[in-house]
Order: structure tokens, then sequence, then C-alpha cells
């Protein structure tokens, strides 16, 4: 009886072992394309978080076909949502300073994340985004499922060539 309690105890310890170090975030192993800061909890590379394309793809993928003031018809974007980008890095802030390749900046409530399922697009059309087409990653809210996102304000938080995100 002795040995069985040890043998459980044991086992529940190497489990609890094994899922945290599942939920650890490993080093990219190809060029990062995304960068975390500020108030994250899990951090890759001393006090950041990086992606490589790779780790943003591991993420559940979510698509949603929306019009965009920048296509001329309704385009199909697939990624993880940004509610899932923020939950790997642990993020406690409410807020996230969104950083474009271009240094186009703009900050975006943590909340919109899951009121408007915004997505960290990776794809469009099933594509992935080429930087001179506004990829690799574009913030993109669903504008079609409510006219409320239909305006400037959630126009300008739709970031394209997003690089870094800061969270605060």
């Amino acid at each position: 009886m002795k040995n069985r309690r040890l043998f459980t105890a044991s086992a529940l310890l190497c489990a609890l072992a094994l899922s945290s170090a599942a939920l650890a975030l490993d080093a990219p192993k190809e060029r990062p394309i995304l960068v975390i800061s500020g108030k994250i909890a899990t951090k890759n590379a001393g006090e950041v978080a990086r992606f490589d394309m790779k780790m943003i793809e591991a993420l559940p993928q979510h698509s949603f076909t929306t019009s965009t003031p920048w296509f001329d018809r309704p385009v199909k974007f697939t990624g993880p949502l940004l509610a899932d980008v923020l939950a790997a890095v642990k993020a406690s802030g409410s807020n996230v300073g969104a950083v474009a390749i271009n240094d186009y900046r703009i900050t975006i409530p943590v909340a919109d994340a899951a009121k408007f399922q915004v997505i960290v697009a990776r794809l469009i059309d099933d594509k992935p985004i080429p930087v001179r087409e506004k990829g690799p990653l574009f913030v993109v809210y669903p504008f079609d499922s409510s006219a409320e996102l239909r305006t400037s304000t959630y126009y300008e938080r739709s970031i394209w060539q997003l690089k870094a995100l800061d969270i605060q």
C-alpha cells in the first residue's frame, strides 16, 4: 500500500513537471517575426518573448472573411486569435502597444481581443502574406460582424506588418 502511494505520488509529480514543461515557451528556431514585451510572465529571450512563424502556426488557428478598406472585395484572414497570442505569454496588462515594421504604433485594448475575436492573421485567402502586401502578420477585426467595427477607431487598430507587441 505504501509503495502504491509512493508510485502514485511520483507519477503525479512527473505529470505535473511534464505539463509545466509543455507550457514553457520554446525559443524560436527560425527568424523571429514577433516580439512581445511588457507585462508578460512567459518569456523565451531574456525579458521578452520571441515568436517565429512556426510558433504562430502552432497556436490554434481561426478564420473569418470580412470586407476591409484595404481590399476591393471581402478577404479571408487566418491566424491565431490575439487572445491566444496574449495567453501564450501570460499577458497581464489592459492595453497592447502594437508596432509595425515602419514604426506605425497603435494601442489596442486587451478587452478587444476577446470581445471581437481579433485575429493576428498570417494568411490572406489561405496564402502567406508577403511584407509588400501587409505581412507577414496583420491584426484584423471581423469588420462585417458588427457596424460598431466599421469605424476609423477599429480600422486604425488593424495594424499590418506587425513586428512587436508591448503589454501595458
